[in-house]
């Protein structure tokens, strides 16, 4: 019974065993998720097909483009489409530009037309007889021609602007003259005003920036006009024959200066060649221009020259240099000094003699920028035109018009400019060359 008891026991243990090894493995319970089924890229939002009249269009979602595949809850949703930012308002333009803007409700596109124009602006002076400034004019009283047609009239003006001026002082002047110049130097700051600005260069044999432009009241202007003093040449009356001609001191077989040494540079040993004098006056406005050419638009270009008008040793020539200030709006105002200011000889040195010095080139500069010239002897005469010439450079008459040439033809305009007044004389640049500031 022991045996049976036990055998029926070990059958029933065996029994349970297999029953256990045949069940199905049941699934095990878990509390965390499961991952998020993986969605194909999204596009980028706000940037769809485009359709012609109605702008970009919003790209539809997976769920749309693929309606058999759900999401998982715990995908993040997809974000909102960006709103284009607002377009900033524009910017007042100047008449030389004109532009349309125009944007759909709701697409946010904008289209720009924008067309080039040639915008031309004159600066006027007008005198009576007395060589009085005339003021109170009207637009009406004047008319302007470009290539002998008349143009209308966009921008008139009588505001006073800032100036930018750039000095240039003749150190090549005789030594009596030089110290009438050097004495008047400290009423240069007193003609200009605080929102002015000035440069100053000096040339002899050459042309030299003292400063580039700083402000006209700063105390730096006056330092750097003590620095434009000279003491001047000396007046010696030429020789090239005679017993004073020749070489009275030598060294080594030979004359001390070389520019007398008969034989050589100053010719045979009868009669010898004079030395040249050097007055690099087109090189010196040539390199205020290149300075001036940098200052603001909206300010008043001026270069002034402080001289007797001789050139002579120049690489640029006056024609070159007058072309360079007429495209760049830059006008040339001067006080003649020396012999040019003379009465009689100062109009007798305008006449150029081939293959001689000029004796007076400044008339030339100003007559064809539309600036002004005085004539003075005197200390005083020459403290009293800087003051002159610059309330006549800041109460100009400032005409505007659209040109009618084309914006590609940079060849020369002439400008002429009349008012319907008897007695008065008119002052203006007689004529420019486009340049492709003018379009912008």
């Amino acid at each position: 019974m022991k045996f049976g008891s036990r055998a029926i026991a070990l059958t029933a243990l065996l029994g349970s065993s297999l029953y256990l090894g045949s069940a199905p493995a049941q699934p095990q319970q878990s509390s965390v998720p499961d991952a998020p089924v993986p969605q194909p890229a999204q596009p980028l939002t706000g940037i769809g097909p485009i359709t012609p009249g109605q702008g970009t269009t919003t790209p539809q979602s997976s769920s749309d483009t693929n309606p058999g595949t759900a999401a998982s809850p715990a995908a993040a949703p997809a974000a909102p489409p960006q709103q284009p930012a607002p377009a900033p308002k524009p910017a007042p333009q100047a008449p030389d530009t004109v532009q349309k803007e125009s944007a759909e409700e709701g697409a946010g596109a904008i289209t720009k037309f924008v067309s080039y124009t040639n915008y031309v602006e004159v600066p006027v002076t007008v005198k009576d007889a007395n060589g009085k400034l005339v003021a109170g004019l009207t637009q009406r009283d004047f008319k302007v021609y470009e290539n002998n047609v008349r143009q209308p009239l966009n921008v008139f003006s009588v505001d006073p602007r800032a100036l930018s001026v750039a000095f240039v002082i003749d150190q090549s002047l005789t030594a009596d003259v030089m110290a009438k110049v050097n004495e008047s130097l400290g009423a240069i700051q007193g003609a200009l005003a605080s929102y002015d600005e000035v440069a100053v260069f000096k040339y002899g044999n050459g042309a030299q920036e003292l400063t580039g432009f700083t402000g006209a009241q700063g105390s730096r202007v006056p330092a750097v006009l003590a620095m434009a003093k000279s003491a001047g040449t000396d007046e010696q009356i030429p020789t090239n024959s005679g017993s004073l001609f020749g070489c009275s001191i030598t060294k080594n077989g030979n004359c001390v200066d070389p520019n007398l040494q008969p034989g050589r540079s100053a010719g045979g040993n009868t009669f010898g060649n004079l030395p040249k004098e050097i007055h690099t006056l087109n090189d010196a406005i040539l390199a205020a221009a290149k300075d001036l050419s940098t200052r603001p638009k909206e300010r008043l270009r001026v270069i002034y020259v402080i001289s007797d008008g001789k050139e002579y040793g120049s690489k640029a020539t006056a024609k070159e240099v007058i072309r360079y200030l007429q495209t760049n709006k830059i006008a040339v105002y001067a006080t003649a000094v020396g012999a040019s200011a003379q009465w009689g000889e100062g109009f007798v040195s305008r006449f150029h003699l081939p293959f001689e010095m000029y004796d007076n080139i400044l008339f030339k500069y100003t007559y064809a920028t539309g600036g002004d010239m005085e004539s003075e002897r005197g200390v005083n005469g020459i403290e009293q035109s800087y003051s002159k010439i610059a309330e006549e450079a800041r109460t100009q008459y400032t005409l505007g018009y659209l040109s009618h040439q084309s914006v590609y033809d940079d060849r020369y305009r002439s400008i002429e400019v009349t008012v319907d007044r008897p007695n008065l004389d008119v002052i203006n640049k007689k004529g420019y060359y486009p340049s492709g500031q003018d379009t912008k």
